[in-house]
């Protein structure tokens, strides 16, 4: 794609790394067979080549931002299908965060709008004030019919129904390894997560102590700053960035550390983004080794694992008997049949789309695929909650072919996927490693126990 940014323009970071991917671009549309939103809405400028015509529009010119083009931007998911399909490498994901956030800073969004953002930025990051959001969600739930606006409609239905109690483990401290020592780690406890689903955390540091990992919970770290990034709000993801960047430098500086540990696949796809978020600052060098550190849990557990003895290869169905679920269609192999879920951060913005299913196979459960399992489930963070209408379209996909498979478990690696899927389905929405750390000698996942 010709671009005709002047010098001045090219001297802003942003724009400059803005025209290196516009350039990129041929214009091909092979990122509109894979774009959930085009899927849905069929509509060219909700394709990733439709908004990149309307973003380098809008940079070249220095243009205020207006309703359409910001429209059409917020509809897009940032599920990064687009560069998985791209033939020529365009990443999408640099070129719609800096959007994003120009329109944040020159786009005066309409009051009911700018409130619903302020208020998500001001209590999902926050484990304590979204818990008592999740309390209030729950009280007004039965009355969620009566509200005008989806938005606020979704905010209220997608509360779980009960809030898991408070985890001591996600405070900061040091697990020591129960197995052989081999490395020292990290682990990201998140923010929505631990007001969501305490189990995941305590799943992930059994297991990584089982496996001989010593599980820091590094002082001062907390949200990844995902959530406001994709708002358009740099300075409030910058400095949860920032936090996190001192918290874990000063861990392995103090002590070492051999990896940063993420069960959430989106928080991982920003931590590994850190290097470019902070390339210009002073941090840059911390940023870049942080980013270096940081890894996926599934990333991990396919080191490890296969040095451990798996204690459970065959859990047969009694074990998840009472749950309420649908017989799998070849009760001939014992195993218990799990819909692998593949969370777009993990598969498109990590590149990780094996590991988590071998581990499973490995552990003994069978392992079956949606159809088109590239699509988003419509979650993206906050999307599902500022996007109701078309979130709850891919959702109702999403689960349909999950469900085609009569899964036992539903299994997924990000957190905003479990709550989405798990809104609209009965069988079982369970982390990856909590299936692993079942099978290895775990508890059973306390979404199967029986009620």
């Amino acid at each position: 794609m010709q671009t005709n940014f002047t010098d001045q323009q090219l001297a802003d970071p942003g724009t400059a790394r803005a025209n290196d991917i516009l350039r990129a671009c041929v214009h091909c549309g092979f990122c509109t067979a894979t774009c959930p939103t085009y899927q849905v809405l069929g509509d060219e400028l909700d394709s990733p080549r439709g908004r990149i015509y309307l973003i380098k529009d809008m940079l070249e010119n220095e243009r205020e931002p207006d309703a359409r083009t910001v429209t059409h931007i917020d509809r897009c998911l940032s599920c990064l299908a687009c560069m998985t399909t791209c033939p020529s490498g365009v990443h999408y994901m640099h070129l719609v965060d800096h959007a994003r956030a120009y329109i944040e800073k020159r786009y005066k969004r309409p009051l009911s709008d700018r409130a619903l953002r302020w208020l998500l930025a001001r209590i999902i990051p926050y484990p304590g004030r979204f818990r008592l959001a999740l309390l209030g969600a729950r009280i007004g739930r039965p009355f969620a019919r009566f509200l005008p606006d989806p938005r606020l409609r979704a905010m209220l239905e997608m509360a779980p129904r009960q809030i898991p109690p408070v985890s001591r483990n996600d405070d900061p401290q040091s697990f020591a390894p129960t197995g052989a020592p081999k490395l020292r780690v990290a682990l990201m406890t998140g923010c929505a997560q631990k007001a969501l689903n305490t189990d995941i955390n305590d799943a992930t540091i059994r297991l990584l102590r089982r496996l001989g990992c010593e599980v820091v919970v590094a002082r001062g770290a907390g949200c990844c700053g995902a959530l406001t990034h994709h708002m358009g709000r740099e300075d409030d993801s910058h400095a949860s960035a920032a936090a996190n960047i001192g918290a874990w430098m000063t861990e392995k500086r103090d002590t070492g550390l051999d990896a940063i540990v993420i069960n959430t696949s989106g928080c991982g796809t920003t931590i590994k983004d850190y290097g470019h978020m902070f390339r210009n600052d002073p941090l840059a060098q911390d940023a870049a080794e942080v980013s270096g550190l940081a890894c996926d849990i599934s990333e991990l557990l396919a080191r490890l694992m296969p040095e451990a003895p798996v204690q459970a290869r065959n859990l047969a169905r009694a074990e998840i008997a009472g749950t309420d679920m649908a017989p799998a269609r070849d009760p001939a192999t014992g195993a218990i049949r799990v819909a692998y879920h593949a969370a777009c951060s993990l598969q498109h913005g990590q590149k990780i789309k094996d590991h988590p299913k071998a581990l499973l196979r490995a552990a003994g459960f069978e392992v079956v695929e949606p159809a088109d399992s590239h699509l988003c489930c419509g979650s993206a963070g906050t999307y599902n909650l500022l996007q109701p209408e078309i979130s709850g379209q891919l959702k109702d996909r999403k689960i349909r072919t999950l469900e085609a498979g009569s899964p036992d478990i539903i299994a997924a690696g990000n957190i905003g996927c479990m709550m989405q899927i798990g809104s609209g389905t009965g069988v079982p929405v369970v982390h990856t490693v909590e299936l692993l750390d079942w099978a290895t000698g775990g508890p059973k996942p306390p979404a199967l126990r029986k009620t």
